[in-house]
């Protein structure tokens, strides 16, 4: 079995998924940027091109060669337009297991692109990838993201208190970290059934060696 993943294209209805590439620099910059993403990630803020740059070139291939995950931008299909990532990481290939997030543009919220997204993931790392557990932890406070979870087929398992550090931005631009919990999500194969019509989507197909 390998332990790193492959270098996929996962299509949907309405989106592609894709590894990152130089072109989505300013997108990727510009979404990061966002008030949302500064206060439930710990992505630096502001956040750069050049630091956009240094992570589609360097920290994302390198994390997939040595197996700790895998970052896809998800695109519109239609448009090509860089509508957020979905990120893979703490990776064990032992217990094939994966932690999976999302990040989504302000300007495509509400669109259930995040969950089509995440579902197609899933479906690929059960199905392809013969993984057993997907774990998503949002913050107790970020109801858009465990809506997602949700929808996803996600169960919630529990509660790690006060080990989340999220942010406020003051009125001067600055920001102070505000301690959370975590809500921890698990999802297993078995738990797909059904979630495909609860997240409006019609399957997936996926095509290896992108280049």
């Amino acid at each position: 079995m390998t332990s790193t993943f492959p270098n996929i294209s996962i299509s949907t209805e309405r989106l592609v998924l894709r590894p990152l590439d130089e072109d989505d620099v300013p997108a990727l910059a510009a979404m990061m940027n966002d008030e949302q993403v500064g206060a439930w990630t710990d992505v630096p803020q502001p956040f750069t091109e050049d630091a956009a740059r240094a992570w589609i070139t360097g920290h994302a291939p390198a994390d997939r060669a040595a197996g700790r995950g895998l970052d896809l931008a998800v695109t519109e299909f239609l448009t090509q337009r860089l509508v957020g990532v979905v990120r893979l990481t703490r990776t064990n290939w032992h217990v094939r297991s994966t932690e999976l997030s999302y990040i989504v543009a302000p300007w495509a919220r509400g669109e259930g692109y995040a969950s089509e997204a995440a579902l197609a993931t899933a479906q690929w790392l059960f199905g392809d990838q013969k993984f057993e557990r997907i774990e998503l932890r949002t913050a107790a406070d970020n109801t858009a993201s465990q809506q997602v979870a949700q929808k996803i087929g996600c169960i919630s398992e529990g509660v790690l208190r006060n080990a989340c550090i999220a942010h406020v931005r003051a009125d001067d631009g600055t920001w102070t970290d505000v301690r959370t919990d975590f809500i921890v999500w698990s999802l297993l194969p078995e738990d797909l059934e059904g979630a495909e019509q609860l997240a409006g989507g019609d399957g997936f197909t996926a095509f290896s060696d992108w280049s």
